[in-house]
């Protein structure tokens, strides 16, 4: 069985399987996107806690497991502003729990491709892409040497949130933006964005439940690469 197939088959049965408890996958509603379902975890540390101990082994940050700051913001702008997607084919980077891919997907794209390089987020993208009746293409792989394919439109939420990672990031996203697509970056303030390369498009307050979390962040922004 592949990673993806091992990890959809460990997923299934977390959220088929009966229990309480912090260390639960449960399908809820995204807050500030309350048309898309996720599923989420009610505390991922503990969650990822108990899946490592099960496992004996370690396992990636699930990410994919909670719904992140910069990633409702683009979901929230395109399903405000569906002409941004609809007809066009559209990736979603370093997708996680496939939120802003299902709402592409429901603001009429054309085709959507959801990008992880964690197998477990892919098969969470599965799962709650099913959960919303949205057609999603799940793709296992880092594509940040590229420039995003046949992609119309690419969509990046919360992806500048270390130092390592921005600057590759960003010289994908300017391939991406040089071939004459579309880019579209959510982003609740993290330290690493590059913001002398970004314009705002939206801004929204952050959601309550997000805003106890980590108190340093007000609102999120949906930016677009300068030209």
């Amino acid at each position: 069985m592949s990673r993806v197939g091992q990890a959809l088959a460990e997923l299934r049965h977390e959220v088929t399987t009966p229990g309480v408890g912090l260390d639960r996958l449960r399908l809820v509603e995204v807050p500030l996107v309350p048309e898309v379902q996720l599923y989420l975890a009610e505390d991922a540390i503990v969650w990822w806690a108990r899946m490592e101990a099960r496992a004996g082994a370690k396992l990636p940050p699930p990410f994919w497991s909670s719904a992140w700051a910069g990633g409702k913001a683009i979901a929230r702008y395109v399903l405000d502003h569906p002409a941004t997607v609809a007809g066009r084919r559209v990736l979603d980077l370093a997708a996680g729990s496939g939120l802003i891919a299902i709402a592409a997907g429901k603001a009429g794209a054309a085709a959507v491709t959801a990008n992880d390089v964690d197998p477990y987020a892919v098969a969470a993208i599965t799962l709650n892409a099913e959960a919303n009746g949205v057609r999603v293409a799940e793709c296992l792989a880092d594509l940040l040497d590229g420039d995003g394919g046949d992609a119309e439109t690419v969509l990046a939420g919360d992806i500048f949130y270390t130092g390592t990672m921005a600057p590759r990031v960003l010289a994908f996203l300017e391939r991406v933006a040089a071939r004459g697509a579309q880019v579209l970056v959510g982003d609740p303030g993290r330290e690493h964005l590059p913001r002398a390369r970004m314009q705002t498009v939206a801004t929204y307050q952050l959601p309550l439940v997000d805003a106890f979390a980590d108190a340093q962040l007000t609102q999120m922004n949906v930016l677009r690469l300068r030209r």
